[in-house]
């Protein structure tokens, strides 16, 4: 593969190649100290480059292909006047890491966090989060994923219009501020994924076609004709594209990465983009020593996404697991059928603890066919749930979180449900103390045009779920401001005692051993009618056993205790009164110790959980 972009490497060396293979010549425009044009060479498979030895970091640049107007370079590495302005090259030596002894953790072992950098803090930098890591860390969180990143128009965007795809947003700090991010993550235990989408480029400042043929018409996607990864000329992406994770984990020390909707991305080759970046990326892992965790959002339903490639998979590690927030959520929210008809019954949910996809093949009403495959038996490590994330919010008209649409009660027995399962948790910011702030779709375009298209296509979205709610307008300041979390509630009231709620549920997954067993052959679920249910965990070789005993309901449930193991000790119980919002109500309260084969009265609208060992033979080895 072919290293493009402005490479600097070190005492003003600097070797600038791109790829424009249907292009006769393109000249190199440096606009630092002063104007100066170098005619760049043309070399094997429509890559031109120049190598100088007098450029400093910093330097701004243009390509011109075929000498016309000047462009961005795609694979620029920083845009420090935004998407429309001149190129810059990067040092990316010049930081001093202190992450030397980091070798990263394991993805089973992981507490996401899901936060977008521009209305985490109010200053919308990398370096704004830094103070808030211990926080975040001592609450039990332990990798941030960044929504994307790359260059995108203007300072507020959600980043899925991103268009430089190499280059780290102006706004948020650039090359620089990151890099300090990722170091503090480091210093403080903390993983560091990065949101990429590489399904689609945005809009504005999009060139690509000036250089080369980045696009094809044989497909077309959500945002138009799709990346050309089969087609005339499609080597040249797919080096563009593949080479791109490598930049994230080689240049910033990346983690993870999490990639945007992977079924809009259409290739036919024998040898798709997926199974070129899983390989890349595994030889990349072996050179570096340490974990680098490729993570799919996937609307296909299919195990082949988290399978390896010689198993003829994908080659991803995980994949977001859509299933376990929808059954999940219609529970808890009656009116949540509205939106995911085809949920909202208990064994949904049971399935979604046990298996993973709910939808395995079964016809659906919102796609009008049967759909999905089983992924009975797939280790729980292989997925990410959550109750919230960007999507969940900010498709609503009015942006509304998770602990707007249900009561207190049932914001614990969503946690509960969520961290105690087999999966990987990931939380949306905020979501860890309840904020209560919107989280709203906001752009800043300049295309006047664009805005307009923007602003239409949101009103027909919110119209397919019949509101008569008037859509927040993308464009707007205020729409990014409200966005904003509140950072300083989470010590005040209900909001501190969500987050201390939270911070027990991730003590008991990172101290309970039968928690970090993900095996799904250990897992099993007593449906308690449509009122709630139990799940049975047991660890590995099954000594030690636990069981989380779940009421949806506003009734009373009584359920039987299993009686094989040699006493029953309670481990949480969220009627206790350290969480209750109102006050202490004793009276609902479960025994702390139980005797195997005890009947017990789940109150409503409760979480218990309890452990015991399970009875062995006499003559049984422990």
């Amino acid at each position: 593969m072919k290293t493009i972009g402005a490479n600097y490497t070190g005492d003003g060396r600097c070797i600038f190649t791109v790829w424009a293979p249907e292009k006769k010549s393109m000249t190199l425009l440096l606009l630092d100290p002063s104007e100066r044009e170098i005619l760049m060479d043309r070399g094997k498979w429509g890559y031109f480059s120049v190598e100088l030895t007098d450029i400093k970091p910093g330097t701004r640049y243009y390509f011109k292909p075929d000498g016309g107007k000047p462009y961005p370079d795609p694979a620029s590495h920083f845009q420090p006047e935004g998407i429309h302005g001149p190129s810059a090259v990067v040092d990316q030596g010049a930081h001093t890491w202190q992450d030397q002894s980091w070798r990263g953790l394991s993805f089973q072992d992981l507490i996401l966090y899901e936060l977008h950098v521009g209305t985490f803090t109010p200053e919308g930098t990398f370096e704004a989060i830094i103070p808030r890591l211990d926080d975040l860390a001592a609450t039990g969180i332990n990798a941030l994923e960044l929504m994307p990143i790359a260059q995108f128009p203007g300072v507020r965007n959600w980043g899925y219009d991103g268009v430089y795809l190499y280059s780290v947003q102006d706004s948020y700090g650039g090359p620089a501020g990151l890099k300090k991010l990722v170091d503090a993550c480091h210093a403080r235990g903390m993983a560091v994924f990065l949101d990429v989408v590489y399904n689609h480029l945005g809009p504005e400042g999009n060139y690509f076609d000036q250089f080369g043929p980045y696009f094809t018409e044989k497909y077309c996607t959500p945002w138009g004709n799709a990346i050309n990864f089969d087609e005339e000329w499609a080597d040249g992406v797919r080096d563009y594209i593949s080479n791109n994770p490598l930049h994230w984990f080689e240049h910033y020390h990346i983690d993870g990465l999490r990639f945007d909707a992977i079924h809009e991305v259409f290739d036919m080759g024998a040898v798709s983009i997926w199974e070129l970046i899983h390989t890349t990326v595994k030889v990349l892992e072996r050179r570096l020593g340490r974990s680098l965790h490729l993570v799919a959002e996937s609307d296909l339903n299919s195990p082949k996404v988290i399978k390896t490639p010689e198993a003829g998979g994908l080659g991803f590690d995980a994949q977001w697991l859509d299933d376990f927030h929808h059954a999940l959520y219609v529970l808890l929210d009656k009116a949540g059928r509205d939106r995911y008809a085809d949920f909202g019954r208990m064994e949904q949910l049971a399935k979604a603890l046990t298996d993973g996809f709910v939808m395995s093949g079964e016809y659906t009403t919102f796609r009008k066919r049967k759909f999905g495959a089983s992924s009975a038996g797939i280790p729980g490590d292989r997925f990410v749930a959550f109750n919230l994330n960007h999507d969940q919010v900010g498709n609503r008209v009015s942006g509304e979180r998770l602990c707007h649409l249900i009561d207190f009660e049932r914001q614990k027995l969503a946690a509960a449900v969520l961290l105690l399962s087999p999966y990987v948790p990931m939380l949306f910011m905020g979501e860890e103390y309840a904020d209560e702030s919107p989280f709203f779709y906001f752009v800043d375009h300049s295309d006047a045009d664009l805005i307009h298209a923007v602003k239409e296509g949101r009103k027909q979205e919110f119209a397919a779920f019949s509101s008569d709610t008037e859509p927040q307008d993308p464009f707007e300041i205020e729409t990014f401001t409200k966005s904003r979390i509140q950072w300083e509630k989470r010590t005040e009231g209900k909001h501190r005692i969500i987050l201390e709620w939270h911070r027990k549920l991730i003590e008991l997954r990172r101290t309970e051993a039968v928690l970090k067993n993900v095996a799904k052959n250990d897992i099993r679920v007593t449906v308690l009618g449509q009122a709630g249910l139990v799940v049975h965990r047991q660890s590995v070789g099954g000594y030690d056993y636990l069981i989380g005993l779940y009421n949806f309901s506003d009734e009373e449930v009584s359920y039987e205790l299993p009686g094989w193991v040699l006493g029953w000790t309670k481990l949480l119980d969220s009627k206790e009164p350290q969480w209750m919002e109102n006050g202490d109500d004793s009276s609902t309260l479960l025994p702390a110790q139980a005797k195997p084969g005890q009947v017990v009265t789940l109150p409503p609208c409760s979480v218990t959980v309890y452990a015991g060992q399970v009875q062995l033979p006499v003559d049984a080895p422990v």
